[in-house]
């Protein structure tokens, strides 16, 4: 009698295993891609440039929408294309991330100045369109110093270092809180008296650009340095990644990322959900 064979579906089983497992990983990958261009993408504070708003250490949402879509908005620069799509125009105050006009890195500032604005620095005030801005000295801002904050100072200025009620230090820097036209408040760092940085030529912003700052002020290359210094220069609209939105998460870097524990015990929490407007944490 002969024996009878049978065929085993296995195969075919292990093809479709394998295949939905390609298809969910290829899902997930474009859905990533779509958040990330035209929804939100995080980032993260590399210096102090926008102290007292933002700390080393930092990591926002970025929001994609506000200000259009260009080559800079997509991971990897893809697709490509000049321009911008349903371009949008920020506002003074904002907090943006740029794509800086030379060497690729992306960036974060404020916005000063739009398009026709005229821009002057005199003395450390700032002057809009003829007017000086309303600035008010208020207390030094506080600072903790850890792993990834030390008390960095511009020169000639001198650290200023104090206990902090935790055991810890503080960095103290002589703080302002400046007011922009029918606009918002927020606090900027003027450190020193230095020509370079406190006293600027009035320029007129061109049209298709921006004029942008960092919060401290004596410690931010931005558009009151050109390019070829390593500062932003005016920056042009289609250079906008995105507007900050909030920040959600910050740790003060002693963290490691094989002591899954210390992301938490390093976490500031405090800074979880903070603006850039209004005054510091």
């Amino acid at each position: 009698m002969a024996r009878r064979t049978y065929s085993s579906d296995a195969p075919a089983r292990a093809r479709g295993k394998d295949g939905g497992v390609i298809r969910f990983l290829l899902t997930f990958a474009l859905l990533a891609w779509v958040i990330r261009s035209f929804i939100a993408a995080p980032f993260h504070i590399p210096s102090g440039s926008m102290l007292p708003s933002l700390y080393i250490g930092d990591y926002l949402l970025v929001a994609k929408w506000p200000y259009g879509y260009n080559r800079h908005s997509f991971p990897f620069g893809f697709p490509s294309f000049d321009g911008r799509l349903l371009g949008g125009a920020p506002e003074r105050g904002d907090v943006v991330v740029f794509r800086h006009p030379t060497d690729e890195a992306d960036l974060i500032k404020r916005v000063i100045g739009l398009p026709g604005d005229t821009i002057e620095v005199r003395g450390g005030t700032l002057i809009l369109n003829g007017r000086p801005l309303a600035r008010e000295a208020i207390a030094p801002f506080a600072m903790p110093v850890s792993a990834n904050s030390p008390c960095k100072v511009v020169p000639p200025a001198t650290p200023m270092v104090r206990a902090g009620a935790d055991g810890g230090t503080t960095c103290l820097f002589p703080a302002y809180r400046e007011t922009l036209p029918g606009g918002p408040s927020y606090t900027v760092l003027d450190q020193v008296d230095t020509p370079r940085a406190d006293d600027f030529p009035a320029v007129k912003v061109p049209a298709g650009h921006v004029f942008l700052m960092g919060d401290n002020r004596d410690d931010s290359l931005d558009s009151r340095f050109a390019p070829n210094e390593g500062g932003v220069g005016f920056l042009p609209l289609d250079r906008l990644v995105g507007r900050a939105l909030v920040t959600f998460w910050s740790t003060d870097g002693g963290a490691s990322y094989v002591k899954p524990w210390t992301w938490f015990t390093s976490l500031r929490g405090g800074r979880i959900g903070n603006g850039y407007t209004g005054d510091p944490e």
